[in-house]
């Protein structure tokens, strides 16, 4: 069952990097971009982290905060984190938890095998914890998603 705008999200959300817990309430009176992407170092995964790092000042200004999930490890986001100068938290949902409430795990097709993965989609989360927009899989463009974020804000 994903998560459509209008739900409420849950409160916690998961580890990150660093091991810490992390949960909307961390985040009250602020809008969360949580981001779901399938692996940390691949190309276009690198250039959605870039895009939003690039634009990580102006989206703080438009009182947003940026979080990213993916399913890799807490250690493999810690390098992700330090090649690319990432200032926001990744969290490391390896056991699908947080990707299955949202409903960003799913089947997948590549060159006619189909398999089991992560579906890159953005959720904006108002200052309730409320989802505000989805950005579906083929509406997003890596390169320029930050500010695909920040036009509608």
């Amino acid at each position: 069952m994903a998560l459509k705008v209008g739900d409420k999200v849950p409160e916690v959300l998961g580890l990150t990097q660093d091991g810490k817990e992390l949960k909307m309430s961390d985040f009250a009176g602020r809008k969360v971009v949580l981001y779901f992407y399938p692996k940390d170092n691949t190309s276009g995964c690198t250039a959605e982290a870039c895009s939003l790092r690039d634009n990580y000042d102006a989206l703080r200004t438009h009182g947003c905060e940026v979080v990213g999930v993916s399913t890799d490890s807490a250690a493999s986001h810690t390098k992700f984190i330090q090649k690319n100068a990432l200032p926001f938290d990744l969290i490391a949902d390896t056991d699908k938890q947080l990707s299955e409430v949202f409903g960003t795990w799913g089947e997948k097709t590549m060159c006619g095998r189909k398999y089991m993965g992560m579906l890159r989609t953005t959720f904006l989360i108002d200052e309730n914890g409320i989802v505000e927009k989805v950005f579906l899989p083929k509406e997003i463009k890596t390169a320029s998603h930050g500010n695909q974020i920040l036009e509608i804000l």
